[in-house]
């Protein structure tokens, strides 16, 4: 353990739920906490808001997704901690991690839930992205308080049943990138239902063992998750409105309003929406670096909202 997160670990705070802002959500929850413990600094109001609680997005999922799955996880975490949002999960293997290390790579805020005791980060081999969750003005939390108590195995799958509540209980809308037909994520979406929480599942090849349980909930009623824009309608409606209010919509962007999902994106579409097509011309006037545009433009043509042309040139689709 390094003496930096051995700090932190000596800073564990304790409140009840309706103590912050952030988990005040969690006093209304079936089988509400008592006390939850922390590590760093709860998610902050929106001040030009009014004072509204952030935005909050729940991304869970299989422990060995695909790279598509990771993908989806990675761009919508990191979409919404662009915009402010604050993305939960659980610090696990797989859609857990991505979507904690996508919130951060854009800057913004995580907070990962714990099942076990707050003291024993686990898995152990994420101890220093918890680290970096708490360094950069998240936080980590559990209901459990600190210290093992003698013959209990905290990292039994009751705990991490348990723990998806809060997870669900914190967030505004759920999502589910990959998960087996048995997945714990399941678990997650059955009380983000009972929660009265929105759920997207992003569907999936019905031959993939790691889609089999999306498209079961996606059967039973969940929203079929078909692109980023999908949670930021759901999140962030205020600014959906101001696009769809600055201009005629033409291809699904508004004249004059264009955004991308990234600062950088914006940027390009913005170069594009002006006429210019060639990459070099576009880096000259976006100020972006090499290594910016490149990344930047192939996540939109990703995103099916940009086209190359060949010879280092784009067109918007």
């Amino acid at each position: 353990m390094s003496i930096l997160f051995s700090h932190f670990l000596s800073q564990n705070n304790e409140i009840a739920p309706q103590e912050a802002d952030f988990t005040e959500v969690l006093a209304s929850i079936a089988l509400a906490p008592k006390t939850l413990y922390f590590y760093g600094k709860m998610p902050k109001n929106r001040v030009f808001e009014e004072g509204r609680r952030p935005r909050t997005v729940a991304i869970v999922g299989t422990r060995k997704p695909t790279k598509y799955g990771e993908m989806v996880a990675h761009e919508l975490a990191y979409a919404v901690a662009k915009r402010g949002g604050v993305v939960v999960s659980g610090l696990a293997f797989g859609i857990d991690s991505i979507a904690h290390r996508g919130a951060l790579e854009a800057g913004g805020v995580t907070v990962a839930v714990l099942g076990t005791p707050i003291d024993q980060i686990y898995p152990r081999a994420h101890q220093g992205l918890a680290e970096k969750i708490v360094e950069t003005g998240g936080c980590v939390m559990s209901e459990l308080p600190p210290g093992a108590v003698h013959g209990v195995d905290y990292r039994a799958k009751t705990c991490f049943l348990r723990r998806n509540r809060l997870i669900s209980g914190l967030a505004d809308v759920v999502v589910i990138p990959e998960a087996a037909e048995r997945s714990g994520s399941l678990n997650t979406a059955a009380h983000a239902l009972e929660q009265g929480r929105e759920i997207f599942a992003v569907p999936g090849d019905i031959t993939r063992p790691m889609s089999r349980g999306c498209n079961r909930m996606i059967c039973q009623g969940a929203m079929p998750y078909t692109g980023v824009e999908d949670v930021l309608e759901v999140l962030f409606p205020a600014e959906r409105r101001r696009v769809m209010s600055a201009g005629k919509v033409v291809g699904g962007l508004a004249d004059g309003a264009v955004f991308g999902d990234t600062a950088e994106e914006t940027a390009i579409l913005r170069a594009l929406m002006a006429g210019m097509r060639d990459g070099e011309e576009m880096l000259a006037q976006t100020g972006l670096s090499a290594a910016e545009f490149s990344q930047a433009v192939t996540m939109l043509e990703i995103k099916g909202r940009v086209r190359a042309l060949g010879a280092n040139r784009w067109v918007m689709r």
